[in-house]
């Protein structure tokens, strides 16, 4: 459906989409939100129609991740415009810019495989705030003649913003409240809870339910506790207050140690409180160091230093808190 008058009259291929989230549409959410099929929330990439757009009307850049598109399709109610749709393989646009793939050539790419220049007049894209890191204005000008124009952070605020195309700086703040960290755990908690259970399976064998509730404790701690007080836990880096939320979380289990006389003599109570302070931390601060990609406070060539840097660390930790417990058993069976 090129529009009359361009020099190219081959057909463009134009998905027609609506506004209107149906109840599949939620259910899918709910899936994604709880991990089932992680990578399998996707939708077609491609170009859209919402509504009855013209030559002139508005270009935006999306992911195809469904509750990307859904959160811009559904914003756009009533407003007749072109959505096209990048291949970020069902990831979310921040993450898609962090990994590349919501990127400067992904852009011309689709400009290309969708004909666009064909479909409008106008010569300008708007792309959502947090797809920045990952494309080149520059660019994309260069290679296809069209301007970038980087919209506001959430997509609710387009409506306000295609009045005047400026952004307030409320728009263009990126927030992570409570209920946004919150929404975090559901996936991160599907996703631990198979290694979870064969962990702490595995201690209870071996160190009864005491043990395997300190597996548990550690891997919620991780998944659960983080993400709500993320900002309260001193410290920069993701992994290091994961230690420092570990090392809490371990100190109740290590007091248990300490004076439970059934364990042992005294010096040997000790020794086996140095257990769960070795070994659960570095669980934590692992699970914890997930969730810099549901952020936008750690930049990509931050996170890979945080994971050279504390990775190593976290095994010899934890080999060491798993030495300790298997030392205890072979130690106390000496004791008299």
């Amino acid at each position: 459906m090129p529009f009359p008058g361009t020099p190219d009259s081959r057909t463009v291929a134009v998905r027609p989409a609506r506004s209107t989230i149906t109840p599949e549409d939620r259910w899918d959410h709910f899936l994604a939100r709880i991990g089932v099929d992680r990578m399998g929330h996707r939708i077609g990439a491609g170009l859209y129609s919402l509504g009855q757009p013209t030559p002139d009307s508005p270009v935006f850049v999306t992911a195809n991740y469904t509750l990307s598109f859904d959160a811009l399709r559904s914003a756009l109610a009533g407003i007749a415009c072109y959505i096209m749709v990048l291949e970020t393989y069902g990831i979310n646009v921040w993450c898609a810019a962090g990994k590349g793939t919501f990127g400067t050539d992904e852009v011309v790419r689709r400009m290309e495989a969708t004909g666009l220049a064909q479909v409008v007049r106008h010569r300008n894209l708007i792309l959502p705030q947090l797809s920045a890191s990952g494309v080149a204005a520059h660019e994309v000008a260069r290679r296809t003649g069209f301007t970038i124009e980087f919209g506001p952070v959430r997509a609710r605020d387009l409506p306000e913003y295609l009045k005047t195309h400026i952004a307030t700086p409320e728009m263009r703040k990126v927030t992570f409240t409570l209920g946004e960290r919150a929404v975090q755990i559901p996936v991160e908690l599907a996703q631990s809870v198979l290694p979870m259970i064969a962990a702490a399976a595995a201690v209870f064998l071996l160190g009864g339910l005491e043990a395997a509730g300190a597996v548990v404790a550690a891997f919620l701690a991780g998944v659960v506790l983080f993400p709500l007080l993320v900002p309260w836990l001193p410290t920069y880096d993701f992994t290091s207050k994961g230690l420092v939320l570990g090392v809490v979380v371990a100190a109740p289990f290590a007091a248990a140690a300490l004076v439970s006389a059934r364990l042992g003599a005294p010096w040997l109570r000790v020794y086996l409180a140095f257990v769960p302070i070795l070994s659960m931390p570095p669980v934590t601060a692992y699970l914890a160091l997930n969730f810099t990609g549901s952020t936008t406070f750690a930049s990509r060539s931050a996170v890979k230093r945080e994971m050279y840097c504390y990775i190593p660390v976290l095994a010899v930790l934890l080999a060491l808190g798993i030495a300790l417990a298997i030392g205890y058993y072979f130690v106390r069976g000496r004791v008299v």
